[in-house]
């Protein structure tokens, strides 16, 4: 997989290049020490994923990621940073990153992310996944007028996916077959424009639809 890993620190920058030459399939073929570096080097490379820090001068990573997204869709971002408060995570995700670590990660743990991002898969981080589900619940409850043309029946979904169930948890708590957990999850996909669950769950919290 191609890789462009972008931090303001140097350090960092050269340890992770360090570690990135050690991954087997992994070629770093750019980097960048602020965003405005980060979105040329992505749109002029066309990197399978970028390795995003969210605090750079000039252009933060948020703002990064969201002009990848829509310059270079192809290219998939995660975050990796020091910060994990709901402002970052939830910012991150509504940008369009499909994953978000902290600094903390080890190496299997890089390495596991940006394999799932290049197969469009979303990886969070445990403790960002637990920030997500204590933010969720401590939300007060969903909104009468739902947002996009939502169903009651699709918000509740919505806020149980907020919450971290899956699809058959998801089932069990509504009495209904995993199936129809399934059509509801396509439908409100589909309605707020949500790649997966973690983009669903920030749409959820920016929404007031958590429960």
């Amino acid at each position: 997989m191609r890789v462009v890993i972008a931090d303001d620190q140097r350090i960092v920058r050269e340890g992770l290049v360090t570690i990135m030459e050690r991954l087997p399939d992994v070629d770093v073929v750019g980097v960048a020490e602020n965003g405005i570096e980060a979105v040329a080097l992505a749109v002029d490379l066309h990197p399978d994923v970028v390795l995003m820090d969210l605090r750079m001068p000039g252009l933060d990573g948020i703002e990064a990621t969201s002009a990848i997204r829509a310059r270079t869709p192809a290219t998939q971002v995660v975050v990796l940073t020091t910060y994990a408060d709901d402002e970052s995570v939830i910012g991150a995700l509504s940008a369009g990153a499909i994953g978000y670590l902290t600094k903390e990660a080890g190496r299997d743990d890089i390495l596991r992310a940006l394999a799932a991002a290049t197969a469009g898969q979303a990886v969070l981080q445990h403790s960002v996944q637990q920030r997500l589900v204590d933010a969720a619940r401590s939300r007060p409850a969903r909104a009468a007028v739902l947002p996009d043309g939502l169903t009651d029946r699709e918000g509740e979904v919505l806020g149980l996916i907020a919450e971290g169930l899956s699809n058959s948890q998801i089932a069990s708590r509504l009495y209904v077959s995993e199936a129809t957990v399934k059509t509801h999850v396509n439908r409100i996909f589909a309605k707020t424009r949500s790649r997966d669950r973690s983009h669903a769950t920030a749409y959820a919290l920016r929404n007031g639809l958590a429960r």
